[in-house]
This record gives C-alpha cells, sequence and structure tokens, in this order.
C-alpha cells in the first residue's frame, strides 16, 4: 500500500497527516460521534468516502448548518422506507431537508391519516435502531432506470438535465454530474433493506439520528406545479439530541398559540371570506382600528421626515409595465391581463414604483426638489399560488408603505444612510429592536443595466449598511433585476426572524422611463432612484406585530385601551362619564354594560387582552375615583378620574407595553 497526504482543516489552523491508501474520513475523526460528514475541497462527502492524495478535509458536525441538513436528509429516508415497509404501493417523490425538518412526497391512494403517521413514526424508530448503513453508489443513466423501473417519478428525475428542481428544492442533481443510490444496509448481512436516487450524503447509520419526529402531513403536487399529479406530503423535524427536539417542539407549541391567523379569529380582527377568495383580507372593526393606528403613526412620521403624499390607481394599461420590465421579469407574479372594450390589456399593478415615477415625469424638475420623496399606502396585487398564500404574511392583495426617493448621485450615500436610520427607528418605535441587515447582490441571470453600474450600486449600499453597526449578511443573487437592495432583518419575541424593511438603490427604472431634473448647470441629467418600503405591506407587518405581541399589543395600538367594568349596575353611568371624558382626549374606552357578572367581565377582557380595566364600585363613586387592574393581574385601587385619564394619555403617548 502507498502513503496518502491529506490536510485536516480545522477553522484557520491545518494539520497534514500521512495515511495508507484507503483509509477514510471517518478513519480522521475517530471516536467522534457529533462528525457526520466530511468537507473535502469544498464538497461535502459521506465518512466512507476514501482519501486521496492532497486532500484538504474538514469535519462536519451535526450541529452545524450542513451537519442539521445531512441529518434531516436521511431522517427522510428512513420516513420513507418505513412508508414502503407499511404501504408497499407507495411510490417515491422527493424528500429535501427544509429549515427546521424534512418532507418526503408520496403517491399513495388515499390521503395519511393521524394513525398512519403514529405507525409511520413507530416504524422509523425500528429501523432507526436497526443501524442500518447508508451506501453510495455510482449508476448510469440506464442502470438507475431499471433498478427504478417501479418509481415513475424517480426516473422522471433521471431524464432531468441539471438539478432537479422542486417547490422547495431539489433531491437529486443529475446531467454533468455522477448519477447515484444510496442503499440502506442491514448492519450485520449487508443485505439490501432499501434505495432510493440522491446525491447524498448521508449520516454513516440509522442509529446516528438521535431525535426526531413526525409532524403532520399535506397534499402538494408534484414538483410544485399545478399541471403535475397531487401527491401526499408527510412533514417531519429531527435534531441532534432530545432536549433540542423537545425545545423545537415547544417552541412550535409557543408559535401556534400566536399563529395570526388564530389569534385574528379569536380577537375578531380580521378573515378571509371563501366569497372573496384566498389571500384576500378583511379587517374588521377592532383590526381597522390597530391598523388605522399604525398607519396614523406612519403618516405623521413620514411627514415628519419630508415625505409627500400621492396616491395611484389599481389598474394600469399593460404598456406601463412592458416599460418597466415588469412583464419582462415580473409576469408570473401578474394576475392576468383585463382586455377592455378598447381592445387594450391592463393589468391589476403589482407594484407602485412605475406609477410614482410618472408623477415625478409629469413636470420638468430641477436639482433644487431633490431629494424629492413620493409616499403613498398602495394596494397592490400579486397572484401567488395557493399552496403559499399564508394568511396576512403571504397574500393576493395587500397595501404597501411604499416610497421612492429621486436624487443626485451626490445625495444617494447620505439620502440612503437617512433612509436605513429612518427605517430602523420606526421599527424600533412598534416595539422591534433586535434586527441584523441583508445585502442581496445582482443575479448573474436576471438583471438590466451594466455592471459597472452594479458594482458602484452595491458598494454604496454595504458602506451604508455598516454604518448602522449590525450585523451584515450576504445574499448572492437575492437582488431585484434592477437594482441590489439592503433587507432588515427584525427578531421577533421568540427569536423568529421576519424581513422586514427593504431599501433597493435603482440606476436603471429612471434610465427606461427617461427621468430627467435640470441640474444647476442648466443641463438635463439622471437622478438616482431609491426604493422603500418600511413596512413590507401594512397587513404583513401587522401579522407580525400580531405574532410579536401574542395579540397583547401595547396600548397605543390596542384596539380598546381601557374598559370600564361596573361592579354593580348602579355605577354604569359614572363609568359612561369617565369613558366620555376619556374619549375626548384620544383614548378608546368602553364600558361593560352586559348582564354578565364582574368575574366573568373580567375574564372576557382579560381573553380580549385589554390593557387596562377600570373598575368602580361605591367607594370610588363617593371618593370621585377609579380602581386599575393590569393585564398582569395586579390593581391600583383610588387613583383621582383626572389622574387616571393622564395615566392613559401618558402611556399612549410614551409608546409603552403595559
Amino acid at each position: 500500500m502507498s502513503d496518502v497526504r491529506v490536510i485536516i482543516q480545522r477553522d484557520s489552523e491545518r494539520e497534514e497527516h500521512v495515511v495508507t491508501t484507503g483509509t477514510t474520513a471517518a478513519e480522521l475523526f475517530p471516536g467522534q460521534r457529533t462528525v457526520v460528514a466530511a468537507r473535502v475541497g469544498g464538497e461535502l462527502k459521506d465518512l466512507a468516502y476514501g482519501l486521496r492524495d492532497g486532500d484538504v478535509v474538514e469535519a462536519v458536525e451535526i450541529s452545524s448548518e450542513d451537519g442539521l441538513n445531512i441529518l434531516r436528509h436521511s431522517t427522510a429516508h428512513v420516513m420513507a422506507q418505513a412508508v414502503q415497509e407499511l404501504h408497499p404501493e407507495a411510490k417515491l417523490g422527493i424528500g429535501p431537508p427544509v429549515k427546521d425538518g424534512f418532507y418526503y412526497d408520496f403517491d399513495v391512494e388515499k390521503p395519511f391519516t393521524p394513525e398512519d403517521l403514529k405507525a409511520i413514526e413507530k416504524k422509523m424508530q425500528e429501523i432507526q435502531k436497526r443501524g442500518q448503513r447508508f451506501s453510495r453508489r455510482v449508476v448510469t443513466d440506464e442502470a438507475a432506470r431499471e433498478e427504478l423501473a417501479d418509481e415513475p417519478y424517480k426516473l422522471e428525475l433521471i431524464g432531468i438535465k441539471g438539478s432537479a428542481s422542486t417547490d422547495d428544492g431539489a433531491d437529486v442533481e443529475v446531467g454533468g454530474g455522477e448519477l447515484t443510490i444510496y442503499d440502506n444496509l442491514d448492519p450485520k448481512t449487508g443485505e439490501l433493506c432499501w434505495k432510493d436516487l440522491c446525491r447524498g450524503p448521508h449520516l454513516p447509520t440509522t442509529r446516528f439520528i438521535p431525535a426526531f419526529k413526525l409532524m403532520r402531513n399535506a397534499a402538494a403536487y408534484w414538483r410544485g406545479s399545478e399541471k403535475n399529479p397531487m401527491l401526499q406530503r408527510i412533514y417531519g423535524t429531527a435534531w441532534p439530541t432530545k432536549d433540542e427536539l423537545k425545545a423545537h417542539l415547544e417552541f412550535l407549541e409557543e408559535a401556534a398559540k400566536r399563529d395570526h391567523r388564530r389569534l385574528g379569529n379569536e380577537l375578531d380582527l380580521f378573515s378571509f371570506p371563501d366569497e372573496i377568495g384566498p389571500g384576500l383580507a378583511v379587517f374588521h372593526p377592532k383590526g381597522g382600528v390597530i391598523r388605522r393606528a399604525m398607519e396614523d403613526y406612519s403618516r405623521r412620521r413620514h411627514e415628519e421626515e419630508g415625505y409627500e403624499f400621492v396616491y395611484s390607481p389599481h389598474a394600469t394599461k399593460g404598456k406601463l409595465f412592458e416599460k418597466s420590465g415588469h412583464l419582462d421579469w415580473y409576469a408570473d407574479g401578474m394576475y392576468p391581463p383585463m382586455q377592455l372594450d378598447d381592445g387594450v390589456d391592463y393589468y391589476l399593478k403589482p407594484m407602485n414604483c412605475p406609477m410614482h415615477n410618472l408623477i415625478f415625469d409629469a413636470r420638468g424638475r430641477s436639482y433644487r426638489e431633490l431629494p424629492l420623496r413620493l409616499f403613498e399606502f398602495g394596494t397592490v396585487y400579486r397572484y401567488e399560488k395557493s399552496g403559499v398564500v399564508h394568511g396576512l404574511t403571504r397574500s393576493r392583495g395587500f397595501t404597501q408603505d411604499d416610497a421612492h426617493i429621486y436624487c443626485t448621485k451626490e445625495q444617494m450615500a447620505q439620502e440612503l444612510d437617512r433612509t436605513l436610520t429612518f427605517v430602523l427607528n420606526l421599527l424600533r418605535d412598534y416595539g422591534l429592536n433586535d434586527f441584523y441587515l441583508e445585502l442581496s447582490t445582482k443575479d448573474p441571470e436576471k438583471f438590466v443595466g451594466s455592471d459597472e453600474t452594479w458594482d458602484e450600486a452595491t458598494e454604496t449600499l454595504r458602506q451604508v449598511a455598516e454604518k448602522q453597526g449590525l450585523p451584515l449578511v450576504p445574499d448572492p443573487g437575492g437582488a431585484a433585476f434592477y437594482g441590489p437592495k439592503i433587507s432588515v432583518q427584525a427578531r421577533d419575541a421568540i427569536g423568529r426572524t421576519w424581513q422586514m424593511s427593504t431599501v433597493q438603490l435603482d440606476f436603471n427604472l429612471p434610465e427606461r422611463f427617461d427621468l430627467e431634473y435640470t441640474g444647476p448647470d442648466g443641463t438635463k441629467q439622471r437622478p438616482v432612484m431609491i426604493h422603500r418600503a418600511l413596512f413590507g405591506s401594512i397587513e404583513r407587518f401587522f401579522a407580525v406585530l400580531l405574532e410579536h405581541y401574542a395579540g397583547a399589543f401595547p396600548v397605543w395600538l390596542a384596539p380598546v385601551q381601557a374598559v370600564g367594568i361596573p361592579i354593580g349596575d348602579t355605577h354604569i353611568p359614572y363609568l359612561q362619564e369617565f369613558a366620555a371624558e376619556a374619549r375626548k382626549k384620544g383614548l378608546r374606552v368602553e364600558v361593560d354594560a352586559s348582564s354578565d357578572r364582574m368575574q366573568k367581565k373580567i375574564r372576557n377582557h382579560q381573553r380580549a387582552k385589554v390593557p387596562f380595566m377600570i373598575i368602580v364600585g361605591d367607594d370610588d363613586m363617593n371618593a370621585g375615583t377609579v380602581s386599575f387592574r393590569y393585564r398582569d393581574g395586579s390593581q391600583e385601587n383610588g387613583i383621582a378620574r383626572d389622574e387616571a385619564i393622564a395615566k392613559l394619555v401618558d402611556v399612549v403617548e410614551r409608546r409603552v407595553q403595559v
């Protein structure tokens, strides 16, 4: 046997080792159970990979992002094996890892039931305990077709050149690379237990799967297309330890309690009537109060910041979106055209920027007017597939708090800095405080304009983002077709990340619309355009805040800020006078004059998450006072009426949570 020289990479340190031919990556990390794969020359490999001379090898820990993906993908294979052992007629789709878990698609006659999932999970536990070995084989297209002749969806993947794309990601990659099958082998006899077409890598054995749970099943179109057959998808989750699995399940339980769709129904805030259609919400009176308060505060802050309000229609001739490029780059996200009696195609607008460009171009502009900041609460419509519509966070009709800033190139950096600072401070006013920034750069396959223009725009955004002192994460290829962007990512009360505001720099739409202003020397010059949505959409931001606060909004946003609860009917007029005085101060105060007993009234308004309850009995009436009951159940008695109203006003004006 000859010697093989390899290098083990540990962070910035390198160790050279000499091993014999046939040594595997696993042998470089003996006894390290948390190492589940290896990165060799930047590519992920199974631990069974045979080392070659000159290889640079890094350990892949199970808790790393790559390690978690390998764990979850391997668990998906175990689940698919369990399904086919219990349901031999099931045909295999794909089974990739996804955020926090995995799924696998199956073609079966009847949808899986909760009892089926329990049986599948039990079978998975048996397979896990067997310690089956994951073994990789390189095969030809012809051999794969022969082996998988009974798996029509796998046969379709074999015929695809490149990546086999799906709605959530690709399970296999074929054409231009090796086509591989993974066998699940009995550890004692080496007998084949199950196999799947897959690019890998995988865990060494099923015993490396420490903790998993099946979560739910759903219908899903094959490869995400409504033109394809409907399959049954089973979702699961897998974690490096049982404690992490337990923590994740507890997190999901808390997230379910905060689900904005559930809270929207419980608190009577909004609904999605079937008569209107999916992804199209109606806001009820209490939801309308919250939304108006959000909008009013935002409107006031924008006016203070020098924005001017504009309005534009919901539909337009298609030629406008031809000019902007959206019909070239964004047609799949737009509703089909409406052809009216003039023979012209009209579209519901998916964004406001083309119309704002027309407002800028409606008359001659001077450099003295710049920066010009145009702002609109503009309702737009986007045709989202029914499978991705999700309450208010992914809807088909929504209102953007949309701004477009037109400035000179010399003003660009300062205006971007001012805009990003304004965005972050306004988000903080609504109670979000934990941020990082994401810089989305050019997609080489989907952009307009020159490389030089993109490079300049990207570097300017980078410098502006770094000035905020927040973590800056790259998002290669994530920009819109017309320019790079900064996205503000906010973490909520339970640690989930939401993409909030975006700030996009655009040299291209001003060119396409031939926008000009007159410079100080009298020449015509091209403005720079900044796209900026602070909430993203009002509906989505509403949902984020609803989940962040678990429905217990701060007083300034609460639909009912205080409710009067009389101990007896004789105290109702006194409370109604108090409520009338409070409403004159702009407060939202109601009186519960129902026939319910006092304790039931308190419980009802606690469930409604009302910030303050104003309780009045004989002593308060005689003394001209009220008693405050807070959300946490504590109480403050004997507060003079004027003082109580002043206290409510103060809490509202300071926008604090109680």
